[in-house]
């Protein structure tokens, strides 16, 4: 596994390094945002470590770069632990984002969890509920008429979940735990997860057809051919 850990701290950046050479990665560093994306470019990577306080260009702006052309999974690293900070992050397409300081196992705990969830599985068959097509091996939903809406691994899996429970509101902690694993996701998380999925397959983000909210309870998959 090859990793790419992101930070302009030489020492934090090295201490990263060290635990996960010592979980048996192959590790390379850059330590400012544009170098960052000159490396992922140039070399295929399994997983990012990516801090946001970098110098020429910030981590988020890196984030949304590499999400618009790659799910590679991304790990925010950052000593920015305030909701807001997390919430952008998670928006922007990071799959997990650890606060500073942290542990050492932990972070690795973690990013097994991440390599984990985006591995890939033998090809499933297509999912199709109503107008809705998800193409899982792929990452993929189509809607009729429309060009093919690529989806991150998370979103991927949100929605695999969703339309495998079609017509069924699913509570917010099973789905977090379907999506992230136990205790790795919160409802914070799932939020910004599920405004990142309406605004790719949502005609009207504002006016959600697809993913309907339940209030103190979750979310279900609305199967728009069925319920029209």
């Amino acid at each position: 596994m090859k990793a790419l850990v992101v930070d302009d701290d030489l020492v934090l950046a090295d201490v990263v390094a060290f635990t996960l050479r010592r979980a048996g990665f192959e590790v390379s560093l850059a330590h400012d945002g544009l170098a960052a994306l000159e490396q992922w470019r140039a070399a295929p990577y399994d997983i990012i470590i990516l801090d946001l306080n970098l110098p020429k260009l910030d981590g988020l702006s890196v984030c949304q770069r590499i999400r618009a052309e790659s799910d590679i999974p991304i790990l925010i690293l950052s000593v920015r632990g305030e909701e807001d900070d997390v919430v952008r992050g998670l928006d922007l397409g990071a799959d997990d984002y650890v606060v500073k300081p942290f542990s050492p196992r932990q972070l690795v705990a973690r990013i097994h969890a991440v390599l984990r969830r985006s591995a890939a599985s033998p090809t499933p068959s297509p999912l199709i509920v109503g107008d809705l097509t998800l193409d899982i091996a792929r990452h993929e939903v189509r809607r009729p008429g429309q060009p093919p809406i690529q989806l991150t691994p998370l979103e991927c899996r949100l929605l695999e979940t969703l339309m495998r429970n079609s017509g069924h509101v699913l509570p917010s902690d099973m789905l977090i735990s379907h999506v992230w694993g136990p205790e790795k996701g919160d409802r914070v998380m799932l939020k910004q997860l599920i405004k990142r999925l309406r605004s790719k397959i949502e005609p009207d983000p504002s006016k959600p057809a697809y993913l309907e909210t339940v209030p103190g309870v979750g979310y279900a998959l609305v199967d728009r051919k069925s319920s029209s």
